[in-house]
């Protein structure tokens, strides 16, 4: 295949800043995709929510200062009555309904109060057509800002989605009483990672994967088209496809696949448009970011970090070496554990009492 033969040649940004990159002849190829392509062909427009032929308005939303609408659900103890307030920000195809699964229970003992939010262009928030890493972060303060959770307050991410607590952590810190990340996805080019360690775990994944990240890095612009070509090897995570090593995590995605929800999922999530949610996604988390995680400052309060060993979707090894970097990072590891960490039993209070307890 050709996709597999190219000789491994890295290109001077990778020797330079030391994160693994794409062989320099495939780099070439896709910056000049990417100048035809984006000439060519553009992704179809989103379908808004409320608007004629788009889907139909069903959730509490809120309008942001440059129009855009956001889409959010409460959970937890009432508002006025919680001790500590938390926004939570889902993961790939997941939605504002999401959290960390914590009992009732629990969230009423501690006094936690939550509220996801469907991120831009998932579900049912407005598309972002400047989506990036910095502005994930500002629609979390944003959003807390607009319910009245504080001076402060806690911010929980999940796989994708902790993006936007990193970018949490680097832009807007002083709002920050306390930060969780559960499975949180890497990007291979942050430049903190050792460029063999990277590179090896890089070229485990299956190769459809290897070139979606690719085109996402260097060539974001035709991601849309490059995913939609049944000819080109393109990511397994989208399809649903990805060996899972972890028993548990099978077993869930097999379940959901037969049972319908796996798709309803998928549907509730791109009814606007996948261009405008997974493969926007892909493109921020997975592109050029402005600064690296690794690179961070010590944040002016406690941050903790969750990762099974035996996630099949962000590799172990790469997270422990960013916590190594990172002393001020909480890092719990968990043994036999996959990447669905939402799905461990007693895992949501767990979290949940190391936070707050």
């Amino acid at each position: 295949m050709w996709v597999t033969s190219m000789p491994q040649v890295w290109d001077e940004e990778g020797v330079a800043k030391g994160a693994v990159v794409t062989p320099a002849p495939a780099t070439a190829l896709l910056g000049s995709l990417a100048g035809w392509m984006s000439r060519a062909v553009d992704p179809p427009a989103p379908r808004l929510c409320g608007t004629e032929g788009g889907p139909p308005v069903t959730a509490t939303r809120l309008r942001l200062r440059d129009g855009r609408h956001l889409a959010y659900c409460e959970s937890g103890v009432p508002k006025d009555k919680a001790r500590f307030k938390v926004v939570f920000s889902h993961g790939f195809t997941g939605s504002r309904e999401d959290s960390v699964r914590a009992s009732q229970e629990v969230a009423e003992e501690l006094g936690v109060y939550m509220v996801g939010f469907d991120r831009a262009g998932y579900g049912e928030s407005d598309p972002n057509p400047n989506r990036s890493v910095k502005s994930a972060a500002l629609d979390v303060e944003e959003l807390a800002d607009a319910l009245g959770l504080g001076p402060k307050f806690y911010v929980i991410g999940i796989s994708l989605g902790c993006h936007a607590v990193w970018g949490a952590l680097k832009y807007i810190p002083e709002r920050i009483a306390g930060a969780a990340m559960m499975a949180p996805v890497i990007n291979y080019w942050w430049p903190g990672f050792p460029a063999e360690l990277a590179a090896e775990v890089y070229n485990k994944q299956e190769v459809g994967d290897q070139w979606a990240l690719r085109v996402s890095h260097h060539a974001p612009s035709i991601l849309h088209w490059w995913m939609e070509q049944s000819w080109l090897p393109t990511s397994t995570v989208v399809a649903g496809t990805t060996p899972l090593p972890n028993k548990r995590d099978a077993e869930i995605r097999r379940n959901m696949k037969a049972d319908g929800s796996f798709q309803k999922k998928n549907d509730l999530a791109t009814q606007q448009g996948i261009h405008e949610s997974y493969y926007r996604d892909m493109t921020v988390m997975f592109g050029k970011w402005e600064f690296d995680p690794m690179s961070l400052p010590k944040p002016p309060c406690p941050v903790h970090i969750w990762q099974g060993d035996e996630d099949g979707l962000v590799p172990v090894v790469l997270q422990r070496h960013l916590a190594s970097r990172l002393s001020w990072v909480n890092y719990h590891e968990l043994p036999g554990t996959g990447h669905f960490l939402s799905a461990v039993p007693g895992l949501g209070d767990t979290v949940l009492r190391t936070i707050f307890g």
